[in-house]
């Protein structure tokens, strides 16, 4: 299991398009990946609805844990796809 966190700079925070750009990205992976906000329950991150409910924010903090399949090289996509969209 690897987890990382990030502190969203979209100034929109997780709406309906970044949701389903991340939602797509790890629909591609082979971990399993949950996302979860503090304060809320982890969601899979390749659910949109589940995604947008969580309501984060810009300056919000989420963690992603990724479970099974290739732990490293899916962090490392993950952390990218952050950085370029979040």
């Amino acid at each position: 299991m690897r987890q990382f966190n990030y502190t969203l700079k979209e100034p929109i925070g997780i709406h309906a398009r970044p949701a389903g750009l991340l939602a797509k990205a790890v629909k591609a992976l082979d971990s399993t990946v949950t996302i979860e906000k503090a304060g809320s329950e982890p969601v899979l991150a390749n659910r949109l609805m589940a995604l947008m409910g969580l309501g984060v924010k810009c300056g919000d903090t989420v963690t992603l844990t990724l479970s099974g399949g290739d732990e490293e090289g899916n962090l490392r996509t993950l952390e990218r796809f952050f950085e370029e969209h979040l």
